[in-house]
């Protein structure tokens, strides 16, 4: 069973993504449960509440089929311990609010070291923030996105991955998100069969395939190894249909939220019924 969807807006409420995501007939969504760019925003009504859990299950998405992202302005490998505080602070809310809405895992971009540290010990810092904000909040998942490794950014190697899991020390409460346009330009060749392959061994070996709690599939502008976060539509950049094919018929990828994060989205309807088609 595959579960297709797009990154849906909550504009005019979180309880607008379920419809959102129903609209363009997709099997998954994900969302922001508050403003991205923002630090903090207001609680959750409890109507709201209600009114999002009533709307997921009148169009039948339960939580493995939603992927919350949190906020861009989270760096939870800040160095300055006065920084990373704030950013813990604002990562435990962002768990919170997974939780209040019944879901069961949060999709995040690492952090960066800001040049001020070497990676191995950006890495530790990572996963030890994100072990203080588990504690704070049960039930629910922290999901580490893979990185292109623009900048300073930690999470472009399965091996990064690897060692801030290790350090937050918590199973069962740990996942992982592989971003098809941030690997291929971290250097692993998602554009062939061969590549395709040698990619998911590779992380299948490092991190293991009963990690893997989501994917955004998106095409690349870049090339191979560029560091460069530029998604494409599907089948319009460097990564070609193809790929996008090969998840979706693949058994390994069932059962988990495939999210598209393409930057048309007046044709996610239709690239959506593309990869539902090609599932088929």
């Amino acid at each position: 069973m595959k579960y297709i969807g797009a990154h849906v807006s909550i504009s005019g409420g979180v309880e607008n993504a379920p419809l959102n995501a129903a609209a363009l007939g997709a099997t998954a969504f994900a969302l922001f449960t508050k403003n991205q760019r923002q630090w903090s925003a207001p609680p959750f009504r409890e109507e709201q509440i209600a009114a999002f859990k009533e709307n997921c299950r009148k169009f039948n998405y339960t939580p493995e089929q939603i992927l919350p992202h949190d906020s861009y302005l989270i760096n939870l490998g800040q160095p300055d311990p006065e920084k990373r505080e704030r950013a813990l602070k604002a990562f435990v809310e962002e768990l919170e609010r997974c939780r209040q809405l019944g879901l069961d895992r949060l999709n995040f971009h690492p952090g960066s070291t800001l040049k001020l540290v070497s990676e191995s010990e950006g890495c530790r810092i990572i996963g030890e923030t994100v072990r203080q904000a588990l504690d704070e909040v049960p039930g629910v998942t922290a999901v580490f996105e893979n990185t292109a490794g623009q900048g300073s950014n930690l999470g472009y190697t399965f091996e990064q991955l690897a060692m801030m899991l290790e350090c937050v020390d918590r199973p069962g409460r740990v996942g992982v998100c592989i971003d098809t346009c941030h690997a291929f330009a971290a250097g692993y060749d998602l554009s062939s069969a061969e590549g395709f392959e040698q990619c998911f061994s590779a992380f299948d070996s490092i991190i293991g395939f009963d990690l893997l709690r989501g994917m955004h599939l998106n095409d690349a502008k870049g090339v191979l190894g560029q560091r460069l976060d530029r998604h494409e539509s599907l089948g319009k950049g460097n990564l070609g249909f193809d790929l996008f094919k090969r998840i979706v018929t693949d058994s390994r990828f069932d059962r988990i939220p495939l999210i598209l994060e393409t930057p048309d989205e007046t044709i996610w309807k239709d690239e959506i019924a593309a990869l539902q088609h090609s599932a088929v």
